[in-house]
């Protein structure tokens, strides 16, 4: 958490845009359209009927989507704000609407992803006297938000989601939580809407980017990682200008999947381990070094010397602080990378990687060949890989693929590579199952030509499958894909390995999950044959509807993994 969220009660934000009367919620939702908002998530409560009066009024109105579940909601305005890269918005009834939404606030957090949350509370006028839903929700979302505070007068409403949008969207992005007593929202106040200013880019040291340059030219093997805060932070161009024009290779991950096109030579995914463990030197971009990249160890593989590691990050904060690093930089990334492509360009001699590249080429094509056994299987029960060798040449360029579930899932991140950046979303390092759908829901929005692709895993669906009614109500076509092994396939592996047996680790066998999707109004179908998987994704494509395809997977078909996020 932030130091925003100590700040006094009532933000200071100047005021000097036009005039805004009415109610608190007329006056939340005008700032939050200056913002660029024009979707509001929610599921029905009468604790914030002002913001919904404010959206239907406003001109133009703003789009109210309702949800299922409260988490759903939170989900789907962080899936849009990860997209459009503005603060998505999510509004909560009190009580119980707030508190179904932490986990994916929590998810946020992790992910860094621009999200402001205003929740409904208890009036003032009956604060300590027991009314319906009373907390005080602020000492709830502290720990998981940049900024988490209380407005106690209507007129302080305006200026303070003015500054829970400013906050949220800067660098280093996240969550942010507001309330408002239900007496204030349906109070009424003339107040001037505050100017919404520019983004504030942060130059980096100069100093630290030439040593970060030098230590690029010093180096025979090295590899540069993209991580989601260089979608983020709009560094995407920026970035496939310094990986083409040094001919770094270059691993990615989250949102910075995308960044560098699949297929691109020095895209070097697929070779993820042999580049990981005999680089000598790795450039981690735009992402935490968490258990997703050994905790920012590399190198040491048959016999190489352990690499050093540099961090570039967005904000000062997000660079580690647990790593051994032999150097780091931060500020706008654009910025940083070009100065950092500017250091390297400026050496007195050139580096060659060439030779290195070629190395980790020659383990791509080695990695290609091998999965493609994999992606043709045609095992009874379906081997998980083979939905994936039926789903990648049915996938556009601009597909947005969602990834909710552990093995399967584990599956997708292996094989989809998208072509263009913005182009996949999972859970981030939390790990949040049930995120699924509301993602697809925010990400239909902000990509209404799009192919939404849904990846499920069978425990993850059943977390979230009751807002495909939401999918159906408002009309937002989404293919989802159940990997369905009938198991929590991410802890019965690792359970048998530990103990030799598992428990509370299996599922119904055969569950038709397809069968709840028409029950609330979309399609779908269960498919058992591999040779029926390619035709069945493509009467969904076809649907233009949600529509589940339910993939009976083999159970003992686990995904290959070296870690367990510990």
């Amino acid at each position: 958490m932030s130091d925003d969220s100590s700040r006094a009660d009532d933000a200071s934000t100047p005021a000097d845009g036009p005039l805004i009367d009415g109610h608190g919620g007329d006056h939340a939702v005008a700032v939050a359209a200056a913002h660029g908002v024009d979707t509001m998530f929610t599921l029905s409560g009468a604790h914030v009927f002002p913001m919904y009066d404010g959206a239907v009024k406003a001109d133009p109105p703003m789009r109210l989507l309702d949800v299922r579940h409260e988490q759903t909601a939170v989900f789907a305005a962080e899936a849009l704000g990860k997209l459009t890269r503005v603060p998505g918005l999510a509004v909560l009834t009190a009580g119980p609407g707030v508190t179904n939404g932490v986990s994916a606030v929590t998810q946020a957090q992790f992910s860094g992803s621009p999200l402001v949350v205003v929740g409904g509370r208890a009036p003032a006028n009956r604060w300590g006297m027991g009314s319906l839903q009373e907390l005080d929700h602020p000492q709830v979302l502290a720990p998981v938000t940049k900024l988490a505070r209380t407005v106690h007068d209507v007129a302080g409403i305006a200026s303070s989601v003015d500054q829970a949008f400013t906050v949220a969207g800067s660098s280093h992005r996240g969550p942010t939580f507001l309330d408002v007593p239900m007496d204030q929202f349906f109070d009424k106040a003339s107040v001037e809407r505050p100017a919404v200013g520019g983004r504030r880019r942060v130059e980096p040291d100069a100093e630290a980017v030439a040593e970060i340059g030098d230590l690029l030219a010093q180096a025979r093997r090295p590899l540069l990682v993209l991580g989601t805060d260089v979608w983020a932070d709009g560094a995407e161009e920026a970035a496939l200008r310094l990986v083409e024009s040094l001919g770094l290779p270059v691993v990615t991950n989250g949102m910075g999947r995308g960044v560098v096109p699949g297929g691109h030579p020095l895209l070097v995914t697929k070779a993820r381990s042999a580049a990981f463990g005999t680089a000598d030197l790795v450039v981690v971009v735009g992402t935490p070094l968490d258990f997703r990249l050994g905790y920012g160890v590399f190198g040491g593989r048959d016999g190489a010397t352990a690499a050093r590691v540099v961090h570039v990050a967005d904000s000062e904060g997000q660079v580690s602080r647990h790593a051994d690093l032999a150097g780091s930089a931060y500020g706008d990334l654009t910025l940083v990378l070009e100065s950092m492509q500017t250091a390297v360009e400026q050496q007195l001699r050139k580096p060659d990687w060439s030779a290195w590249v070629r190395e980790l080429q020659t383990a791509v094509a080695s990695a290609v060949e091998r999965d493609h056994t994999l992606l043709r299987a045609e095992a009874d029960p379906i081997h998980p890989a083979r939905i994936y060798g039926e789903l990648l040449p049915r996938l556009a360029d601009d597909a947005v693929v969602i990834g909710d579930g552990g093995d399967f899932v584990s599956f997708a991140g292996k094989y989809v590579e998208p072509k263009r950046p913005g182009g996949w979303l999972d859970p981030g390092p939390y790990g949040c199952l049930g995120a699924g759908v509301g993602a697809a829901i925010g990400a239909r929005i902000a990509r209404p030509s799009s192919q939404v692709v849904l990846l499920l895993g069978d425990g993850a669906a059943g977390m979230s499958l009751m807002d495909v009614d939401t999918l159906v109500r408002h009309d937002l076509p989404v293919v989802m894909v159940v990997g369905n092994n009938s198991a929590w396939g991410l802890e019965k592996q690792p359970m048998q390995m530990l103990y030799g047996y598992d428990v509370v680790a299996d599922l119904a066998p055969q569950t038709r999950y397809d069968e709840v999707v028409k029950a609330l109004g979309g399609g779908g179908e269960t498919v058992t044959d591999p040779t029926q998987v390619g035709a069945a994704l493509d009467r969904a494509f076809a649907a233009d509807a949600p529509y589940l395809v339910n993939v009976i997977t083999d159970v003992d078909a686990a995904y290959p993994r070296n870690t367990f996020g510990v």
